[in-house]
């Protein structure tokens, strides 16, 4: 049995490293998409976020780039990388850098943020500002803070914020209470 429950954490690992592709940037409420690279470093990252999402404080610096500590450290593979807008980065093991702009340096590659021009990305990244708060997470969702009836017939609810359908089995929210169904 002991056997058994060894292997299948192992299986669920896995499977939950290879549906990771995808790691989601939040700041100020608006969230972006990462498409991560395959390597040991966004494998440990992943692991990391499977335990809870990551909240970082970040700095512009150079005028390309926002970074800053992790607070835990990734295995690295740095190469030299010319950095290119939207580019996610590790950088000496335990810092995170977010490109707006371009530069060439030692780095290891964790991905890249997904369908933003450049002009949106120094939007989005707060370029030139200091103390940013980004969230790291797998999931894209960000809850349901309060939901209002329109009247008494009102329509329930999933915890993703879609209508739940006739037949939903799972956790519904209906007139601003949660029922289980």
């Amino acid at each position: 049995m002991k056997r058994l429950l060894m292997i299948l954490t192992v299986m669920l690992s896995t499977t939950m490293t290879i549906m990771a592709q995808k790691m989601y940037i939040t700041i100020d409420g608006r969230t972006e998409a990462v498409t991560l690279v395959n390597n040991s470093a966004t494998q440990a990252l992943v692991a990391k976020l499977q335990e809870a999402p990551v909240t970082v404080t970040l700095n512009s610096s150079g005028g390309f780039e926002i970074w800053g500590s992790l607070g835990f450290s990734l295995p690295t593979s740095n190469e030299q990388i010319n950095a290119q807008p939207g580019d996610v980065i590790l950088y000496s093991g335990s810092n995170i850098c977010m490109f707006y702009g371009t530069n060439s340096w030692g780095y290891t590659r964790l991905g890249k943020i997904d369908g933003l021009s450049e002009s949106e990305l120094r939007t989005f990244l707060k370029a030139g500002e200091s103390n940013i708060s980004v969230t790291l997470s797998l999931n894209n969702t960000t809850g349901i803070s309060q939901v209002k009836a329109g009247d008494s017939k009102s329509k329930a609810y999933t915890l993703n914020g879609t209508l739940a359908q006739t037949g939903h089995k799972g956790i519904i929210i209906k007139n601003g209470k949660r029922y289980i169904r």
